[in-house]
């Protein structure tokens, strides 16, 4: 299995267990994507990505388009992304992903949650040389015939790390952050159905070790920061 998979998915499906607000990390992420490259899918990568990312969670079709067509109110859309870090209870490194369109209000928040859980929020690049960011991608694993192949031809394109999820059915491909347009670009010209495209965080070292108390120390901070409306994604080095 690929590195810490297991962990970061049982932390994603917990977080996202809520419907409704996975589709408002998904809308703020769809109406970015569009800002930044233009509404129309075919000519905006990223947002082709985020669109097959919705659908593959069921985010209803009105949804989508709802969240594209924000980026071009002038009223709306005016989402920044915006990372935080930090360290929570007992050192634990901890990096936390927002899209706001208030960040005076949002970097309250956080600073407010870490100081209330036993943390301190971090200067820029304060933790963030723990982790690796890199580009991850998704395709149904019953259109690749030939997994060997599969995988050099990926290795020119920047794939660094492939593996079957069979639980899910798909293949995951890794790469690093640069190579984010260059593996969606070769899945999209083999023809392959990409279920999902985007970015992720990976601890690069040690992870820490913590007792079941520590551990439920940690796990009151990141309940609290992943319940605000801000909040897209939380990375941290906990074992």
């Amino acid at each position: 299995m690929g590195r810490a998979f297991e962990y970061r998915k049982a932390r994603k499906l917990k977080r996202w267990g809520n419907m409704s607000r996975t589709f408002t990390r998904l809308g703020k992420e769809l109406t970015i994507a569009a800002k930044e490259g233009g509404t129309d899918p075919e000519n905006n990568p990223r947002l082709r990505a985020i669109i097959q990312t919705a659908r593959s969670e069921n985010m209803p079709k009105e949804n989508i388009e709802r969240a594209i067509k924000r980026a071009e109110e002038k009223d709306k859309g005016d989402y920044r992304e915006v990372v935080y870090e930090g360290f929570g209870p007992h050192g634990v490194a901890i990096i936390v992903e927002t899209a706001t369109d208030n960040t005076t209000r949002t970097v309250a928040n956080i600073r407010s949650y870490f100081n209330k859980f036993g943390g301190n929020l971090g200067t820029s690049g304060s933790v963030d040389f723990m982790f690796d960011h890199i580009s991850v991608f998704k395709v149904r694993a019953d259109q690749v015939t030939d997994m060997e192949t599969f995988e050099l031809e990926l290795i020119d394109y920047g794939g660094e790390e492939i593996f079957q999820d069979e639980e899910e059915g798909v293949i995951v491909v890794y790469g690093s952050f640069e190579s984010y347009g260059s593996l969606q670009k070769f899945i999209e010209e083999k023809g392959l159905e990409l279920v999902s495209g985007g970015f992720d965080r990976i601890v690069n070292g040690e992870m820490k070790q913590l007792t079941e108390e520590e551990k439920a120390d940690v796990e009151k901070l990141l309940e609290r920061i992943e319940e605000d409306d801000d909040v897209q994604n939380v990375y941290t080095n906990m074992a």
